[in-house]
């Protein structure tokens, strides 16, 4: 018996057995900080944006219709990882597509280290590209719904019938050649949770025809990683919560991914912190992004699955300090090598209240993190070399001790 007892202690004590946990109601305590390590590399390494914990590591996304100033284009550049989302330039450039490589070919100038994405949405067609005429030449290139309405998206914009493969092709050129442009480091791809959270095509087109999106989606991206080549980032906006196993499945086919709409009951809040910590402990690109105002209820009616992040927008004289604070407390838990915040007032830089204004937290010192978060219910802790975080999921609250470093 003394010998058997000994065996299974030598065995429990090299881990070559195990016993399965059982999952507790409440959110279980993170195991101790000497179980952390360095998240492991992404396969390209090399094509992600560069990275510092000196500071808080800064995303931004952002459009405006006319041409930047170059105090605009200043700003930008001071950022290692930028999305020019759609109809940029548009009122002077005419095409999403000049515009977006006319300011990214600006910021080059001032910095080439920043990574600079271009904006396509993998199932909205969103006018004002150069290619349109391409996409409304193919016959029956669009969605159609069972009633027979066309404008499936929130009543206003059609969508894409992947299932057709010229419609594929014509999608996946028009990255192919705007990437190809040395100014330009990227794709972000946008709306894949409107093929992938069951319930939004299923209930205009039916269970069969969103699986034959869904297929011809999964062909798509795999032919645009093919186009682009090695070099190029694809982020896409797929890691949520109210997604199957979070996204995290479907993000492996990216470098990474953009993250929003972190409101919501707090299960769904928890759900979205582990996939941002797994995600991020894996090695992948994780551009956060949230909005700074309420959201919007009128929206309930064009938005039931919460598949977009439809804001208020900010008040001129809006108090943001504590939903910022809460929003960089939730990103600081979760953050590692390649994490980006970015806290908005929406992607308009004509209507944005925050557009071009640095918070103060964001020019303090941060340092690397001295290890992983701690769990505790919904309370959340972590420190780094100068500063403490605190997360109280169930009150909204986020609180950062800033600590002065040291003088040599």
């Amino acid at each position: 018996m003394k010998k058997t007892t000994a065996i299974l202690t030598a065995a429990l004590a090299l881990g070559l057995l195990a016993f399965p946990a059982c999952k507790p109601k409440m959110p279980a305590t993170t195991p101790s900080p000497s179980a952390w390590s360095e998240p492991s590399p992404p396969q390209n390494a090399t094509r992600l944006p560069e990275f510092s914990w000196d500071r808080v590591p800064q995303y931004m996304h952002i459009r405006k219709s006319y041409k930047y100033t170059r105090k605009e284009i200043n700003y930008l550049a001071t950022f290692p990882l930028v999305t020019l989302e759609k109809a940029n330039g548009v009122k002077v450039f005419k095409t999403s597509e000049d515009g977006t490589l006319a300011a990214a070919r600006a910021i080059k100038e001032v910095n080439p280290a920043t990574k600079i994405l271009y904006y396509r949405n993998v199932i909205v067609h969103y006018p004002g590209y150069r290619d349109d005429e391409g996409i409304n030449s193919i016959p029956e290139g669009f969605l159609v719904g069972r009633k027979g309405q066309t404008n499936l998206v929130r009543g206003r914009q059609k969508a894409y019938d992947l299932t057709r493969p010229e419609v594929r092709d014509w999608w996946v050129e028009n990255p192919k050649s705007v990437c190809a442009d040395p100014a330009i480091d990227g794709l972000f791809l946008d709306g894949m949770l409107k093929i992938l959270k069951p319930g939004y095509l299923n209930r205009i087109v039916g269970e069969k025809k969103q699986a034959a999106v869904l297929a011809g989606y999964q062909s798509m991206v795999e032919e645009t990683r093919k186009a682009l080549g090695p070099d190029k980032i694809m982020l896409a906006n797929v890691v949520r919560a109210q997604s199957p196993d979070s996204g995290l499945l479907e993000m492996k086919r990216f470098d990474g991914s953009y993250l929003e709409n972190f409101d919501g009951n707090t299960k769904h809040v928890v759900e979205g912190i582990e996939a941002f910590q797994k995600a991020a402990r894996d090695g992948y690109l994780m551009a956060f992004s949230a909005g700074l105002s309420d959201l919007n209820p009128e929206e309930g009616d064009l938005n039931p699955l919460q598949t977009d992040e439809i804001r208020k927008g900010l008040s001129k004289d809006s108090d943001t300090s504590k939903r910022f604070n809460y929003l960089l407390a939730i990103f600081l838990i979760c953050a590692e090598k390649h994490s980006y915040f970015l806290a908005h007032d929406g992607y308009f830089s004509t209507t944005s209240k925050v557009w071009m204004k640095t918070p103060p937290e964001l020019k303090r010192p941060l340092g690397p993190p001295k290890g992983p978060a701690v769990q505790d219910g919904y309370i959340y802790t972590r420190e780094f070399a100068h500063a403490k975080v605190r997360l109280d999921l169930e009150n909204k609250v986020g609180e950062i001790e800033w600590i002065e470093p040291k003088n040599p």
